[in-house]
């Protein structure tokens, strides 16, 4: 597990923070600007000391009470908004930087690793990393922090001071250290698309505090969280590919609950995906539609409602294995359909995002 407690003070400000989340995959942060994402991740990596802080991976306190690991003690990798790399050094020369500070026989992650993983074999021999675009600059970054080995990495936003297509360009390279890494990774944003792609657990914020925390889609599937009524509220699922229809140009994803077609993709057959599905694009039928433009059609149960204003409501379904799927209807077809907790429905899903 890990294990956070920290308070903090400062003029207008004040962070509560008390989470605990399991110790593997990628962790998000996620909140409004000025919730404290990074205050408390400046915590964690001992850059910010907070009297009675208390702060633990799996068995080794980092910070206890009176006692406190300094932040060049802590077996962390950090990588900040910006890239901020040594333009003296070539993009070798600042990876070995990273790899130089920790003895050979407790490395646990090597350059050959780091350079496959995040396509740095045309970059490497730079002289220089002046030249490099925003998102390359950040791959290098990303790379020289995980060759110090560290025990856990904290990303602050690394994708937010880049352009669209430098976003679109690095979020591949994030996937493939998801899959790769045994290192827990907390990851700091607040765009809900990214941590819908990458984040095994969410750690939700507001005004310094931790207001909910779990696995992925528990929380963005609770309707009394501020995520579930954001414009881009929705679901995840998890599915595997199982068919690829060459006339149509469609892949057809399947789930125990069900299946879903999505533009054709290229993963292999059996790959497993993330989909993800918004509540505005979810409709809800009393009975199997017929005839119908919508090809994803998924049998549920109506988990949760809760109504948002005057005129819609928000709904939990949960799929038959038990994923969910969340729904934004009119107030109007809540009550001419009749649709209350524990009812079985049918979820009309008129758009899907292939995410990972």
């Amino acid at each position: 597990m890990i294990q956070a407690r920290f308070d903090l003070s400062y003029p207008g400000f004040e962070l509560h923070a008390d989470m605990q989340v399991f110790a593997h995959g990628v962790i998000a942060l996620f909140g409004p600007s000025g919730s404290g994402k990074t205050t408390l991740l400046r915590c964690i990596a001992g850059l910010e000391r907070t009297a009675n802080g208390m702060f633990q991976v799996k068995d080794e306190v980092w910070q206890s009470g009176a006692n406190f690991l300094p932040v060049h003690r802590r077996p962390l990798g950090y990588v900040f908004q910006e890239a901020s790399l040594f333009p003296h050094l070539s993009v070798r020369q600042n990876l070995e930087y990273g790899l130089k500070r920790i003895p050979p026989e407790q490395r646990k992650v090597q350059l050959e690793q780091v350079v496959e993983w995040l396509g740095l074999n045309k970059l490497i021999e730079r002289d220089s990393p002046a030249g490099l675009s925003g998102g390359e600059r950040q791959r290098v970054a990303i790379a020289r922090a995980l060759l110090t080995s560290p025990r856990l990495l904290l990303m602050d936003e690394p994708l937010s001071a880049l352009d669209a297509a430098s976003k679109q360009e690095i979020l591949p390279y994030l996937e493939v250290l998801h899959s790769e890494l045994d290192i827990p990774v907390i990851y700091v944003s607040h765009a809900l698309d990214e941590v819908a792609r990458l984040a095994d657990q969410l750690v939700l914020m507001e005004q310094g505090r931790v207001i909910a925390s779990g696995a992925l889609n528990e929380v963005l599937g609770r309707l009394d969280l501020p995520t579930a009524h954001l414009d881009d509220a929705g679901a995840v699922l998890e599915a595997s590919v199982a068919f690829h229809d060459e006339e149509y140009h469609l892949t057809r994803l399947d789930f125990t609950g069900g299946s879903l077609w999505v533009s054709k993709v290229e993963h292999a057959i059996g790959s497993r995906v993330r989909a993800r599905v918004l509540a505005r694009d979810v409709s809800i039928a009393t009975v199997a539609p017929q005839g119908s433009s919508i090809s994803n059609i998924i049998a549920a149960r109506i988990a949760a409602i809760r109504e948002e204003g005057p005129d819609r409501a928000s709904l939990r379904l949960a799929t038959h294995d038990g994923q969910m799927l969340l729904s934004r209807i009119t107030r109007r077809s809540l009550d001419h359909l009749g649709l209350v907790p524990g009812m079985e429905v049918f979820a009309q899903v008129k758009s899907v995002a292939l995410i990972a």
